[in-house]
């Protein structure tokens, strides 16, 4: 259920020199995925939510795979329960809801604290790297989300932590963070970012 460092280059004073393959992820069933194994690839890492206002963002999600896995695209989806309790169901619920709704086939890992405490050592790492930059301009759910963290936080906007569901952040082909997406970001550019680097 966690994601833990292992001789991660973090812990190094060459910060600059950290990368992705540092760390580990718990694949359902227990089974432990070394991310190093993903070497050479474009990387989108998400943490998401079945019971969401973005939830549909799966079959987006999907259709992305589809198109770039051929070309060294993978998908990493980490649920999270930490906003809104909108991820309740247990793992093997959690994917069979997605295969059978959005017809998702990307590797579902378990599921994560994102921030906080109880924040996996991969997510400390991806904030490290790729702050909060704000939500898109115009958008409707991104305006009401400012409106309930900033009467809850003020400052929220100056943290890096994850803000909502759908997060995204996109690693290229050598394993560094290149770019956050919030949930409120149009998947089009999401693509755009994905094709510049394959």
């Amino acid at each position: 259920m966690e994601i833990r460092k292992k001789s991660c280059c973090c812990s190094s004073k060459k910060q600059n020199d950290c990368t992705v393959y540092g760390f580990e992820a718990q694949a359902q069933g227990g089974k432990t995925l070394k991310l190093s194994d993903l070497k050479g690839k474009v990387l989108l890492i998400v943490n998401t939510a079945s019971k969401c206002g973005f939830t549909p963002q799966y079959a987006e999600l999907e259709e992305l795979y589809k198109r770039y896995k051929d070309r060294g695209f993978e998908i990493l989806d980490f649920p999270c329960n930490q906003f809104g309790g909108q991820s309740p169901e247990s793992d093997a619920e959690t994917t069979q809801f997605c295969q059978l709704n959005y017809g998702t086939t990307f590797p579902q890992l378990k599921k994560i604290e994102v921030n906080g405490e109880g924040a996996t050592p991969l997510y400390k790492w991806l904030k490290s790297e790729k702050g909060f930059a704000g939500f898109d301009e115009g958008h409707p759910i991104g305006k009401k989300l400012d409106e309930i963290l900033s009467a809850a936080d003020p400052d929220y906007a100056s943290k890096s932590d994850i803000k909502w569901n759908f997060t995204k952040f996109l690693i290229d082909r050598e394993g560094k963070v290149v770019a956050r997406f919030e949930p409120t970001t149009d998947l089009k550019r999401v693509a755009e970012a994905i094709e510049a680097l394959l």
